[in-house]
């Protein structure tokens, strides 16, 4: 079933559940008469056999550590040594960004700022022709307003159509004519409450990330609250670390609505962090606080924040919070200068490290009194 959002009239990402209900997105082009899906290009292979960390080093102060050399480094994978074969800094590589703008009744206050902010970020960000950028936003559903580009004038334009919807807002306004009860649930339990947080990460991962090279980064503007969504927390991290993307959280708890217990159709299990670190997402080594391993999603009261933790730090990214002290313009200097400061490590898993399934990552350097932040782990094998 395929769930359409046409407020300009000219061609737009649609989210399309198939019947088991894996979600995907797909081009589709508004005609004079109608409007016709394109069939998606077949999903790219995962090689196992190379895997990159994205890493940032931070002293005890929190300063950038820009000078090591890849004998400062030591990397295991599931306890074992890993020997690294690759090293270097990654300032000359392609920057793909993904901004993810949560555009849900609680995040109206902000959207203003967001949208402002935004565009300053990503004017200095993309400085070469290969540095590309996209715009989505997620309410009831996820909607890409403007596709991988390098030109400012279409990021701006798809910038300005960031809003969020009216407060009167119900799930039949958007049925699209479709009254199946089934399909409404299928495309994010349509309501003006909804957030699919979850949805809009794999989507943006699996469908966008994926098929990238070089630095690539999701940028989350939300409360954390995921409210209909047909992926799981668990289905979200995994797209994400698939797609070697860094996901940087930036935090608004916004208005609150009434505490519910919407739940997800997804649950499971997904990689934990490790606990200790700075408070509130701080520097890295701050891991865990966003649950560790096992938990289903199905929580009456779920912690935004934690949930946004979780997902940038074990992805390398961090969690940043909006306040009256940092505005939305200051935690993106903060993100631009920590994406222009990243070594890249290159490894060939050995036949043990390589095999399916999740493994944990550990990367350390010979000096104690400095922080490592880098992806928690890999998924090997073939999806």
């Amino acid at each position: 079933m395929i769930r359409c959002h046409l407020p300009y009239a000219l061609s737009v990402f649609c989210l399309v559940f198939a019947p088991g209900g894996r979600s995907s997105l797909v081009w589709a082009q508004q005609t004079q008469a109608d409007t016709k899906p394109v069939t998606p290009t077949s999903k790219l292979s995962v090689d196992a056999r190379l895997v990159d960390l994205p890493v940032v080093v931070r002293d005890k102060k929190g300063a950038l550590i820009r000078n090591l050399a890849k004998t400062d480094f030591h990397l295991e994978v599931d306890g074992h040594p890993q020997e690294i074969r690759y090293f270097d800094i990654d300032s000359d590589l392609p920057l793909v960004l993904g901004l993810l703008v949560d555009t849900s009744l609680s995040q109206r206050s902000v959207i203003d700022e967001e949208r402002s902010a935004s565009a300053t970020f990503l004017d200095h960000m993309l400085t070469t022709s290969r540095d590309q950028a996209f715009v989505m936003q997620f309410a009831r559903q996820a909607e890409l307003l403007g596709d991988l580009t390098n030109s400012r004038p279409k990021l701006q334009a798809a910038l300005k159509q960031i809003d969020t919807p009216s407060q009167n807002s119900s799930s039949s306004d958007d049925s699209s004519g479709d009254n199946d009860s089934n399909s409404r649930r299928s495309s994010g339990r349509a309501h003006a409450g909804g957030t699919v947080l979850y949805d809009a990460t794999f989507l943006a991962s699996d469908e966008l990330m994926k098929k990238q090279k070089g630095r690539k980064a999701l940028i989350i503007l939300s409360d954390g609250n995921d409210r209909g969504s047909k992926e799981s927390l668990n289905k979200a991290l995994e797209s994400a670390q698939r797609a070697n993307t860094i996901l940087y959280a930036i935090y608004f708890k916004g208005e609150q609505p009434q505490q519910q217990n919407w739940g997800h159709s997804g649950g499971g299990r997904f990689p934990g962090g490790r606990g200790g670190g700075y408070p509130g997402g701080g520097y890295p080594g701050g891991r865990g606080g966003g649950g560790g391993r096992g938990g289903d999603g199905d929580q009456p009261h779920v912690d935004g924040k934690k949930i946004l933790k979780q997902l940038a730090e074990e992805t390398g990214g961090r969690l940043f919070e909006v306040s009256k002290k940092q505005t939305v313009a200051q935690i993106y200097d903060q993100i631009a200068e920590e994406l222009r400061a990243q070594y890249r490590l290159g490894y060939t898993p050995d036949q043990a490290a390589a095999a399916e399934g999740y493994h944990q990552v550990e990367l350390t350097t010979n000096r104690k009194d400095l922080f490592v932040q880098t992806r928690d782990g890999y998924y090997g094998g073939r999806e």
